[in-house]
């Protein structure tokens, strides 16, 4: 049962590039199209909370973690099992609810508790590997209020923590009302130093219900605000480290009160402070990442990765082309994250990893740059530069030339496997 976790410090924003308007509709593709989104399956689990009001949390779905010993970070809360602090309010929604409290009721490791809170979690009733976890939350506000909705490794109590992996879905600190992060950390990235991203809207995330969502998948984590992605990690990312987001893991909800990140309830902050859970949905992971030859198809023109004139020379520029059956075609994903034709790779020429780098065809070679996945949200991502494999300027016809740059779920950065 997990007890602790490191405080992350001060984290950079991550910029979001805004969709592009005016995109043509993509071309309806025919039967035999392998979408790259079937690795997303069906519901595993989810609570829609429905129950009356005053019903207390389901505990086939959910347990408590209850205590006051500051939770690894100098938090100030209790968490209890009350329904005081966790119960379904009648209209669809899970309230976890944060309290000032008589000092003298609670112990806590700085002396008498000041607040009770709860902290939900499913790791005695539910654990899942790869899939989509999304919540929709309408999260508290105010200086030191620190709302999270989360995952950690179900191997915690046997590696410990940061071994186990850690998996931020949604976090945000009263300080910053209008950004959510989103993180993981592991051995060699922890607390701090944890890989994170974050995205800042024009209004309090406490205004609103927002869906706060992540897709996971072998050696991808991708994180989302309302549909809109705004962070994605890969073992690229880790500077060597270890990837240790392959088992089982355990969903966690909590508002914590005080801690090193947020800092500390003052004279602004208003109690009780509650947060409106109105779902929790688990999709499952049905595919594997894509191996073996085939065509790779862009969504946004309807045509295919070529090789121009099927001239397998070494910095060839790759570009879109009618959909045929020449080798020029015929890509292999390979075992070693090599994207393969006509006996080279694809390639990000002079192993650049910056917005505009051209993806080029170039002899195999080794180098890690070289290494590509297709992601079930249609993604071919470079690991290296964690950018995406991107049609220049939105062109749709003929000849349209490949580059890397920012993911941003635009048409022209979708592909399917065909």
């Amino acid at each position: 049962m997990p007890r602790f976790r490191l405080p992350p410090r001060a984290r950079p924003l991550t910029l979001v590039l805004a969709a592009l308007l005016g995109f043509t509709a993509a071309p309806v593709l025919p039967a035999d199209d392998e979408p790259a989104q079937a690795a997303i399956g069906g519901i595993t689990w989810q609570d829609e909370f429905n129950a009356p009001a005053g019903t207390p949390v389901d505990q086939g779905k959910w347990r408590f973690d209850i205590g006051g010993h500051g939770w690894g970070n100098n938090e100030r809360q209790y968490y209890t099992n009350s329904t005081s602090n966790a119960v379904h309010d009648g209209q669809g929604n899970l309230v976890i609810t944060a309290r000032r409290e008589n000092p003298n009721n609670y112990q806590c490791h700085y002396g008498r508790c000041e607040y009770t809170s709860a902290r939900l979690l499913t790791a005695a009733t539910f654990t899942q590997t790869y899939g989509r976890f999304e919540a929709r939350i309408k999260i508290p506000r105010g200086q030191g209020i620190w709302p999270a909705f989360w995952m950690l490794g179900n191997d915690i109590g046997s590696v410990g923590w940061p071994n186990s992996g850690e998996i931020d879905i949604m976090e945000n600190i009263g300080r910053e009302p209008n950004t959510v992060y989103g993180t993981i950390h592991g051995p060699g990235y922890s607390g701090g130093g944890g890989i994170t991203g974050s995205r800042t809207i024009g209004a309090p995330l406490a205004d609103a219900f927002h869906t706060y969502r992540v897709d996971w998948e072998p050696n991808s984590i991708i994180w989302y605000l309302d549909g809109v992605e705004f962070h994605r990690v890969d073992p690229g990312r880790l500077g060597g480290n270890r990837w240790v987001f392959d088992h089982p893991f355990f969903m966690i909800l909590n508002v914590a009160v005080g801690g090193n990140w947020p800092g500390y309830p003052d004279g602004s902050t208003q109690f009780p402070q509650q947060m409106l859970v109105d779902y929790v949905r688990v999709n499952g992971y049905t595919s594997s990442p894509p191996t073996g030859t085939t065509r790779i198809r862009g969504v946004g023109s309807g045509r295919c990765v070529d090789i121009p004139g099927a001239n397998p020379v070494d910095g060839a520029k790759l570009q879109i082309w009618d959909c045929n059956t020449s080798a020029a075609q015929q890509w292999t994903f390979a075992s070693d994250g090599t994207v393969r034709a006509m006996g080279k790779c694809m390639d990000p020429a002079w192993a650049g990893t910056a917005n505009g780098t051209e993806v080029n065809l170039v002899t195999c070679n080794g180098n890690p740059v070289q290494r590509f996945t297709l992601n079930g949200a249609g993604d071919l991502v470079n690991l290296s530069s964690n950018r995406c494999v991107d049609v220049r300027d939105h062109v749709t016809t003929n000849g349209g030339k490949l580059q890397l740059w920012d993911c941003a779920g635009t048409p022209n950065q979708k592909w399917t496997r065909y």
